[in-house]
């Protein structure tokens, strides 16, 4: 009984010391999730862990999937009955993955920091995967016309990503952030949207925004 009680009390302190580091480091840093899809001249999804330190300076680290169709394809290709069926998701496509580190600038639009510029920039370690070796295929077929190979290879490339935050509440926010993506083959340009989930905002600003607000009449 004893030990259980030690045990109970040891995790009440734990507790206590993670929620009081919790509300140290909520009072002016920020520490989120976001997810974006994002579209261009490829479709992809964008997903990044974010700390914000002393509401001025950002940090970003995540990843990012984009596909499209391939620029290689021949222009007799047919993805044959099978590929109609499945409304063309059978493939071919060219496939671009980036694992990136990224660090910004917070400029707050307003007073209340309910709309913000996160100007990001950072580097990616980029893959690409793309058919090539297209044979054509003599016959019936229920699938395409051709067959390929997948070519695979890795790079570096810049990430320039500037986004504006509308973080609503405390804890949840959109984002709405063009993208771009260059490496020495291939570029990526779009417009992503999204979601951000997490410690988004100070909590002293909060509680200056709730104390406001009980005070209007």
């Amino acid at each position: 009984m004893e030990s259980i009680i030690k045990k109970v009390a040891l995790l009440i302190l734990c507790m206590n010391g993670l929620s009081s580091a919790y509300a140290q480091f909520a009072e002016s840093n920020g520490l989120y999730l976001t997810t974006e899809v994002g579209i261009g001249n490829y479709f992809g999804l964008d997903m990044n862990l974010n700390y914000v330190l002393k509401e001025k300076y950002a940090f970003k680290i995540g990843y990012s999937g984009h596909i499209r169709n391939p620029h290689s394809i021949p222009e007799d290709y047919s993805s044959g009955i099978l590929g109609l069926l499945l409304l063309g998701l059978n493939g071919p496509f060219d496939y671009m993955t980036n694992y990136q580190l990224a660090v910004g600038k917070i400029y707050k639009l307003n007073d209340k920091g309910t709309i913000r510029i996160n100007l990001n920039l950072g580097v990616g370690y980029m893959g690409i995967r793309e058919p090539k070796n297209w044979t054509r295929i003599d016959g019936f077929s229920v699938g395409s016309d051709y067959s390929w190979e997948y070519g695979r290879y890795y790079t570096v490339g810049l990430i320039i990503n500037p986004k504006i935050e509308l973080p609503f509440t405390s804890t949840v926010g959109i984002t709405i952030s063009p993208m771009v993506q260059i490496n020495k083959d291939r570029a990526y340009f779009g417009l992503g949207i999204g979601q951000m989930i997490g410690v988004l905002r100070p909590k002293k600003e909060v509680a200056k925004e709730v104390e406001k607000e009980q005070k209007t009449p």
